[in-house]
């Protein structure tokens, strides 16, 4: 089967956004943005789902972990656009084996980050059948004009990455210590991607969701350029293979400008640059150390999803 790139590279081509609608992006980024008339903010829409035994099992999240995991899920989408969240709507189908007290701590997980961001639950649906699944919808907003995207990024500009990779995938593989919690609860990013916006004016982000290997090549497609790294920052206890292709890292991945002064931290978040964005290339654009680096990530169409 066609892997996700391509299945959402037609749908792009298909989808055109006509002139003159306020939707000014589409499918292609972490976010479609919806600019209303006369307003000084542009809003930002994202959707994720969650199900069962591909994004989490029962034997390894509690209900509450779950229901936070599906929120954000969403927020580190917002995050990467630079933006800040403002609402979210969530559709539950809820699995026939699963009781009252699973459902009532998958909310009690959602009610907590969205208290926590400032994100207001304001509607959604409820549906039962033989099988969980979930979808969240969160909308955003950014100052118009200023939403950080995918295709910004330029020849020369430095390649930075948040935080150390490989913790969500060695938490999947042991699930234990500190990278089961790695796993188990993502922190979305949200004040680092207002900081990386409105202070160090980065070119390009997105968030780590399907592992750096993957998700750079998508950054240098959209950019229409390649790019030349390092390995990045590893998890305690990670492999190089976990921080290159581990997925659900929800850590950002960003470009700025040669020159710009990038501080080693950001409240308390390691902030490494990996790397620079170079001339296309023909083939593969991402190249590890001068070798050409596989993106191994994490598509749902090019494998059979194992949680």
């Amino acid at each position: 089967m066609q892997d996700e790139f391509t299945l959402t590279e037609k749908l792009r081509k298909r989808a055109k956004i006509p002139a003159g609608s306020a939707v000014v992006k589409g499918i292609g980024d972490d976010c479609a943005i919806y600019r209303p008339r006369g307003s000084a903010d542009d809003l930002l829409f994202t959707t994720d789902m969650l199900l069962e035994n591909v994004h989490f099992r029962r034997e390894t999240h509690k209900a509450a972990e779950a229901g936070r995991k599906a929120l954000a899920r969403g927020l580190s989408d917002i995050a990467a656009m630079g933006g800040s969240p403002r609402f979210c709507l969530l559709s539950l189908c809820v699995a026939e084996s699963m009781d009252d007290k699973w459902v009532n701590g998958f909310f009690d997980g959602v009610t907590s980050l969205a208290d926590e961001t400032g994100t207001v639950l304001a509607g959604g649906d409820l549906a039962r059948s033989p099988a969980m699944s979930c979808d969240v919808v969160v909308c955003g907003a950014v100052p118009r004009g200023e939403a950080l995207l995918r295709s910004g990024a330029r020849p020369g500009h430095e390649i930075w990455v948040s935080g150390e990779l490989g913790g969500s995938a060695l938490g999947l593989e042991t699930n234990k210590g500190k990278a089961r919690r790695r796993h188990i609860a993502p922190e979305p990013r949200i004040q680092l991607g207002q900081y990386i916006r409105e202070k160090l004016r980065a070119t390009a982000a997105m968030d780590i969701s399907d592992g750096l290997s993957l998700d750079l090549q998508r950054m240098c497609a959209a950019s229409a350029t390649g790019a030349e790294i390092t390995a990045p920052p590893r998890f305690t206890g990670a492999s190089l293979e976990q921080s290159l292709h581990g997925g659900e890292e929800y850590e950002l991945l960003f470009t700025v400008r040669p020159g710009t002064r990038v501080p080693p931290t950001f409240e308390g978040l390691r902030l490494t640059r990996i790397g620079r964005m170079t001339d296309p290339a023909a083939g593969n654009p991402v190249r590890l150390d001068g070798v050409p680096l596989e993106p191994k990530g994490w598509d749902h169409f090019a494998r059979q999803a194992t949680a």
